[in-house]
């Protein structure tokens, strides 16, 4: 799983992907989530941090 500071690299990535029409919901959408998330950049670790520690614990059971 990547971690947070990638996972807003793709999203940047993305939105760059589609800045060249920035009326486009898909623009829209990606652009809204990166901005909120980079501002909640915190947050935002430690729900990743989270989601690998539960990833972690299924491969730990063989799930």
């Amino acid at each position: 799983m990547l971690n947070a500071d990638q996972l807003l690299a793709k999203l940047y990535a993305l939105r760059k992907d589609y800045a060249d029409d920035p009326e486009d919901e898909t623009y829209q959408a990606i652009h809204h989530a990166f901005m909120y998330i980079s501002y909640r950049m915190g947050d935002f670790k430690q729900y990743v941090q989270e989601q690998m520690n539960k990833e972690a614990e299924k491969e730990k059971k063989g799930e």
